[in-house]
């Protein structure tokens, strides 16, 4: 997926074809989170609704503030973001929740999985941004170490203690 580059030129720092769409890739995948952590808030039912309820909340908060700054980064890159729907459909690297209503634990445990799929994403294209620009990668960073919070308190919602 290539993305045109075709900003007036005041940048500082241009980010390349290569990292454009690198970017691009983070992007649509934290967009496609957002949703599905408020289609899992919508349609969660069981025990522990409301903390889960209010847990897939933050969950979204973070991925649409995550997904803004990176786009808002790639404007700071002469880049331009692409976050139509049917962009983020096409592109991002996140399985499907699926429709319907969702159990508690197993609505905690796919979300889960599907943080782990976008933070596989950051992690693989981390490289080769800190090579380009590691102001950009140390956003990077950032998200990744909130997504794995989230991830963590997700997957500790059906865990059983481990006996010593």
């Amino acid at each position: 997926m290539t993305i045109t580059q075709d900003v007036p030129t005041p940048y500082l720092f241009r980010a390349t074809p290569a990292q454009t769409d690198r970017l691009q890739r983070v992007l649509v995948d934290l967009v496609a989170l957002h949703l599905h952590g408020k289609q899992a808030h919508w349609n969660i039912v069981g025990p522990n609704f409301r903390d889960l309820h209010l847990q897939l909340d933050e969950l979204v908060d973070i991925a649409r503030e995550a997904g803004d700054t990176i786009a808002e980064r790639m404007r700071a890159l002469g880049a331009v973001p692409d976050g139509r729907p049917a962009v983020v459909a096409a592109h991002t690297a996140l399985g499907d929740l699926g429709p319907g209503e969702l159990a508690t634990g197993d609505a905690a445990t796919r979300v889960a999985g599907l943080i782990g799929q976008a933070v596989a994403t950051i992690r693989e294209v981390h490289d080769a941004v800190d090579a380009e620009d590691p102001t950009t990668a140390d956003i990077l960073h950032g998200i990744v170490h909130d997504l794995e919070k989230q991830a963590w308190m997700l997957t500790a919602e059906n865990a059983t203690p481990r006996r010593s």
